[in-house]
């Protein structure tokens, strides 16, 4: 069977057009039930909570590989701190100081819209790419429509059974590896589970600082662990309701075939109406897991509601 036939194949397997709707707009989001959130809260034991997130900085994890996805550029609108006090002597008046910024909003630590991502002149739920437009971005689809986003948290720690501390680049992650993570974690995989998936991948910028070793390089040129194709056959099958990664692309890349790159981001997007996210940091999360020797957690990781947005940054926290 030629990749073209299989990933044809794999979409009518994993489309949920319709599904929920013909006016859906956060497609395998539904699936974090109010009897999911209320579940996931009596994971809350301790209140340990740890962040999730990479520091957004102007020295970031961007490169160029993606030109319009720029590394925040932090300014100060308004600097107001009197050094010698108040022309009153009154030493009670405040001042404020304000600042802005200009920044890709999947610059950092983010999640992917259901209108980051069409093929076909299609977007999930067989709505027309034509609806993302340069005034108003998506006019269907944008990442507001994600209200909340909440639920079960599961880290599958892909080299926790392989006694490595990180998976090897272009490794791609399968179903049956997914599988494998839950066994040796020992958690269960529920309907309406959000799933992060530990590479290891993020060691090389918080330990090197290195965004060119993290990143996939310019012209993506470079190679880097993640999901692969059977692995969203894996996400439909057990109902999962988002995904994120600690990697800069989310999937394997280049994949098995460089003519089709990027195929996960089409079937997972497009085709199931999949939240996924990049740039999570996982690695605390790792040692607290293996600390307390579990791996499910109360997630609360709403992404900033940018109207029209494809995609927005998150600050997620795990809270044990």
């Amino acid at each position: 069977m030629s990749f073209t036939a299989y990933f044809h194949e794999v979409a009518d397997e994993v489309r949920n057009w319709g599904r929920w709707g013909d006016d859906d707009r956060i497609g395998t989001l539904n699936l974090i039930t109010d009897e999911v959130v209320a579940g996931a809260a009596q994971l809350i034991k301790t209140g340990q909570r740890v962040p999730l997130a990479i520091d957004l900085q102007n020295n970031g994890v961007q490169i160029g590989a993606i030109p319009t996805r720029i590394n925040p550029v932090h300014v100060m609108g308004t600097i107001d701190h009197p050094d010698l006090g108040d022309a009153d002597g009154n030493a009670m008046v405040p001042h404020f100081s304000d600042d802005m910024v200009t920044m890709g909003l999947q610059a950092g630590t983010h999640w992917d819209g259901l209108s980051h991502v069409s093929y076909g002149h299609k977007l999930y739920n067989g709505i027309d790419a034509a609806t993302i437009t340069a005034r108003n971005g998506s006019q269907v689809l944008g990442i507001e429509h994600v209200r909340s986003l909440v639920g079960r948290g599961v880290l599958l720690d892909m080299p926790g059974p392989l006694g490595v501390d990180r998976i090897a680049d272009a490794h791609e992650i399968t179903g049956a590896e997914l599988d494998a993570a839950a066994e040796w974690a020992g958690v269960e995989i529920r309907s309406g589970d959000v799933i992060l998936i530990r590479t290891g991948r993020m060691q090389l910028w918080l330990n090197d600082g290195d965004a060119h070793k993290y990143n996939i390089g310019e012209n993506l040129a470079g190679e880097s662990p993640g999901p692969g194709i059977d692995a969203v056959r894996w996400f439909h099958r057990n109902d999962i309701a988002a995904a994120a990664t600690d990697t800069f692309i989310f999937e394997v890349f280049p994949g098995p075939d460089w003519s089709n790159v990027l195929a996960v981001h089409c079937l997972a997007v497009v085709d199931m109406g999949f939240t996924q996210g990049q740039n999570w940091n996982l690695e605390t999360l790792a040692e607290v897991c293996r600390e307390q020797g579990r791996y499910e957690f109360f997630l609360s990781a709403t992404p900033e509601p940018f109207v029209g947005g494809t995609g927005a940054p998150v600050a997620p926290v795990a809270v044990f």
